[in-house]
């Protein structure tokens, strides 16, 4: 019993012995930095409220308008009398139109179209136009209107030379039969 006393005060001579180097080497050293912990927590934010927002004025730069080479004189030009009249009948595409204006000398433009319609009928546009009113058109039409009877082609096809398919009639399922 005396060796094992001895034994185990040994052992707890070792122990402290053991701990007493764990602590020094635990020890931070002056040299050392020091260790990684948590950062200091966040304080309240030190700016006040925020400026009102007033944006500087927008100047545009001032357009650019050259002035002309030549001195601008606006001249106004009285109205000049003329008179047209044309037409056109083409007997290989049945076209026949034709028009015919007058201007006088104080602006205003007297005219008149006329076109044949496909219906058989004649259209016929009278006009008369000037500065104040405008342009004002009535619209006549000569004829009566015809339209062919209507016949209807012969079909591009003659009747088929086969007769409808057969009506599919499969026979009923049957399961197998298995013998043992």
């Amino acid at each position: 019993t005396q060796s094992t006393h001895h034994t185990t005060s040994a052992m707890i001579k070792v122990a402290c012995l053991l701990g007493l180097v764990g602590v020094a080497v635990a020890l931070p050293v002056a040299d050392s930095p020091p260790p990684y912990g948590p950062p200091p927590p966040y304080g309240p934010p030190e700016y006040g409220p925020p400026e009102p927002y007033q944006p500087e004025p927008y100047h545009p730069e001032p357009a650019y308008h050259p002035e002309p080479v030549y001195p601008h004189h606006e001249k106004k030009e009285e109205p000049k009398p003329y008179r047209f009249e044309y037409g056109v009948q083409d007997d290989y595409t049945l076209a026949n139109f034709g028009h015919s204006e007058d201007a006088k000398g104080d602006g205003t433009v007297t005219g008149e179209y006329r076109v044949d319609l496909p219906d058989g009928r004649t259209q016929i546009v009278k006009y008369v136009a000037d500065h104040y009113n405008g342009y004002k058109a009535e619209v006549t039409y000569e004829g009566e209107a015809t339209y062919p009877e209507y016949n209807p082609a012969p079909p591009a096809y003659g009747p088929p030379a086969y007769g409808p398919p057969e009506p599919y009639a499969p026979e009923p399922y049957a399961p197998p039969q298995y013998s043992s």
